[in-house]
């Protein structure tokens, strides 16, 4: 009894543990949670401007919506290669390769990634940059931080947003996709702040300028296992790598088609 006793005088006596705030499914408790974030960005080392750019985010309904309404990702994979444009991407793929070969041929020489496979995401992502998203990537990625659904998830990735502003490569206005991917071949923010490669030498990685994306995409690859010169196929050493990029099969499947068939 003593010790029943003794326990309890020892849990009233200690410091109550700050809470984080809590997720929340609508934007009512976006403002309490981002006031808490802060506290934990400044933490993981964002400074002024990042901090900055998360006071001026605001809660992104049409995230959340496209976040519920995934239904590409379920298809088939004949269907899906259909709906995501396929032959075009093949099409339109090879004559990039052929126009410019030394810069794929370079790529692979420095990172052994085939061009096939960075075209192939280059055309699937943004179709080769002709639209790279209308979202405001920092909100997005924010607002998915926040959402209960996928928090711990996209929790590194809204650090990493906030750090890209830090660094000047992104803005709080900055454009990307609904889930807050950005630049040509749609880089979660916390991916591009680990793989991003300046490529053009100018000092600054710009995921929205074509050689420092697929430069970056390729390091991605590289630094998550790639081997060169082995095969890429499901089943084949490097298929496991594609699979890092993203994690839905028919996505993963028709990468590796789409690739085979731009390399020959």
């Amino acid at each position: 009894m003593r010790l029943t006793v003794l326990s309890v005088f020892i849990a009233l006596s200690a410091p109550v543990a700050a809470q984080s705030a809590p997720c929340g499914n609508t934007g009512a408790g976006f403002e309490a949670w981002k006031a808490d974030f802060a506290k934990q960005a400044r933490k993981a080392g964002v400074k002024k401007k990042g901090l900055q750019a998360l006071a001026q985010t605001q809660y992104a309904t049409r995230t959340i919506a496209a976040d519920r309404g995934q239904k590409s990702f379920k298809y088939s994979l004949d269907k899906f290669m259909k709906v995501r444009g396929a032959d075009t991407i093949v099409a339109q793929g090879r004559k990039r390769k052929a126009r410019n070969p030394e810069f794929y041929a370079a790529l692979e020489r420095q990172y052994g990634v085939p061009a096939g496979v960075l075209i192939a995401i280059h055309g699937m992502e943004t179709g080769f940059g002709n639209f790279m998203g209308d979202s405001q990537v920092v909100s997005a990625i924010t607002t998915l931080a926040y959402d209960c659904r996928r928090s711990d998830f996209f929790v590194p990735h809204a650090i990493g947003a906030l750090k890209l502003v830090d660094q000047g490569a992104i803005t709080v206005a900055t454009k990307g996709a609904k889930h807050g991917e950005l630049g040509h071949t749609q880089f979660l923010p916390g991916n591009a702040l680990t793989y991003g490669v300046d490529a053009t030498g100018d000092g600054r990685v710009d995921f929205y300028n074509m050689t420092d994306a697929l430069a970056s995409t390729a390091n991605f690859l590289r630094q998550k296992g790639w081997k060169p010169g082995r095969g890429y196929q499901p089943g084949e050493p490097n298929f496991a790598v594609i699979q890092q990029w993203n994690a839905a099969s028919v996505y993963q499947k028709s990468i590796a088609i789409m690739a085979a068939r731009i390399d020959n």
